[in-house]
This record gives structure tokens, C-alpha cells and sequence, in this order.
């Protein structure tokens, strides 16, 4: 059989595959760090993989010491792509069915709330009010970095303290980790679009340098934003003498809160 009837064949059965099914099957290939798996009902060739993030969180080690050839599996779909012809399978799912089908209750928007239970410099768990406990996380709320804040800030501790209490927006379920990815800074007010309301081209603003590249200056405007000072802009202070966290004086000239740019000159 080709590549392509291979494909086309794996499509037609996967096509009445649905996320959040559950697959069984036998292993079939143990390869690199997934694991390739003929699922029941269709045996020209494997079209379930489990990822390295999908498999057993209560066994840890290598591949082929956990897991054998022919050995049977139940996972939950996560994915289906009909243009590879495969479907993704979590083991983790069905060893955690109460987190996952915490996953079904969550729609995007929702606004979800509990308390810091970690901070690391990738990010902050959190416990959820509503949520199971998570079998390897501190929390199943994760919030990523650029997720905490529109403020500028050098450690997510600048932002959040463990036991706080937050209010977020969840924004999607990882189904490779298990956790509820989260929004604390959707549900505060957008500086961009603050700055756009209430400033306009030829306003003069106090600034602080922040940067010195060959091209020009990036000055801070307030205590969120930054517009950039094209180098070949005339006026203004000598450029030998530009250094972060200097103050100056600065116009306005463009504002485009879609692409998030502010361009400025001296006045």
C-alpha cells in the first residue's frame, strides 16, 4: 500500500474517532519517546501515538522498560489528524479521569478562581476552587509569563505571592500536562488600548530610556508602555549621551494599538 492510500485508509477509520473517546489497542512500536499503537478495529498499520508527555505518570524510566510490544493499552484521544491519518492518545487521561473531566466543565472565557500554589520562573500554579488535585503539579491552574501582567516586572513574584488569592480567565486545557492554562492580566484593563483612548498624536509625555539600539531608543511611557525614537529623528538629546534610565522629553507621533507600536520624536 502507499503513503498516500495509507493515509487516505487510517482517514476513513478515524474519521468516526472523536477527542475524548476512549482507545484501546496493542502497542505496536516503541519509538523514541512515543509509543505507536494498533488500535481495535483497524489493523492495516498503527495510528495511535503516545506522546512523551502523554504517557503514565506513575512509572517512570525508559521506554522499553515500562512498556512491551503487543502489551494493551486504554488512552483517551486527545487529537485526531485526518491529513496524517493518526490519532493522539493520552495514557494519563485515563489514569486521571477526574482532572480531565474537570477539562469538560471549562469553557474558554470562563473566569475560574483560587489560590497561588507555586511560583517558578516559568510560571505560577494554581489551585483552583473548583478543581481536582493534580497528581505531579503544586496546582492544575497554570499561568505562564506573559500571562500575569501587562506591567513590566522582573519575577513573576513582582506580580503574585504564594496563597493569594486570584480570579483568572481559563484560556485552554494542555491535554500533554493536564493543567488549565490561565489568564490573569485578560481580566485587567489593556494599557494599549487605555493609551489609545486617551492620548493622541503631538502629546508631549516625560519618558525614560530603557534602551539604546543602532536604530534608535526605546523610551518607557508611563509605567507600561515603551515607543521607540528613530535614530535619524532630528532634535532631541545627543545620542552619545543616551543611557537606560535616563529621563527625557518625548511627542507622540503615531499610535497603532492594533500592532502595538508607539512612535515617538523629540519635541
Amino acid at each position: 500500500m502507499s503513503a498516500q492510500r495509507a493515509r487516505d485508509s487510517a482517514a476513513a477509520f478515524l474519521a468516526s474517532v472523536e477527542v475524548g473517546d476512549l482507545a484501546t489497542g496493542a502497542i505496536a512500536e516503541i519509538e523514541h519517546s512515543s509509543l505507536l499503537v494498533r488500535l481495535d478495529g483497524y489493523a492495516e498499520h498503527p495510528v495511535g501515538v503516545v506522546g512523551p508527555l502523554a504517557l503514565s505518570w506513575q512509572t517512570w524510566g525508559p521506554l522499553d522498560e515500562r512498556y512491551a510490544v503487543g502489551q494493551r493499552i486504554s488512552a483517551e484521544v486527545t487529537a485526531v489528524d485526518l491529513k496524517e491519518g493518526c490519532a493522539w492518545l493520552s495514557l494519563a487521561a485515563t489514569e486521571n479521569p477526574e482532572l480531565w473531566a474537570f477539562r469538560k466543565t471549562l469553557g474558554s472565557g470562563a473566569r475560574v478562581s483560587g489560590k497561588v500554589a507555586a511560583i517558578e520562573n516559568f510560571g505560577v500554579f494554581v489551585d483552583l476552587d473548583e478543581g481536582p488535585d493534580h497528581p505531579v503539579f503544586p496546582g492544575v491552574g497554570f499561568i505562564t509569563i506573559p500571562e500575569l501582567s501587562w506591567d513590566w516586572f522582573e519575577s513573576p513574584h513582582d506580580i503574585v505571592a504564594v496563597g493569594q488569592r486570584v480570579t483568572c480567565m481559563f484560556l485552554g486545557f494542555d491535554t500533554h500536562l493536564g493543567e488549565a492554562r490561565l489568564s490573569l492580566k485578560i481580566l485587567q484593563p489593556d494599557p494599549w488600548r487605555t493609551f489609545a483612548d486617551e492620548h493622541a498624536p503631538g502629546d508631549v509625555l516625560p519618558g525614560t530610556v530603557t534602551k539604546v539600539v543602532p536604530f534608535g531608543a526605546f523610551v518607557r511611557i508611563g509605567k507600561q508602555l515603551e515607543g521607540l525614537v528613530h535614530r535619524d529623528v532630528p532634535g532631541g538629546p545627543e545620542w552619545d549621551t543616551l543611557e537606560p534610565n535616563r529621563s527625557v522629553t518625548v511627542v507622540v507621533t503615531e499610535i497603532d494599538a492594533e500592532r502595538r507600536r508607539i512612535s515617538l520624536a523629540w519635541p
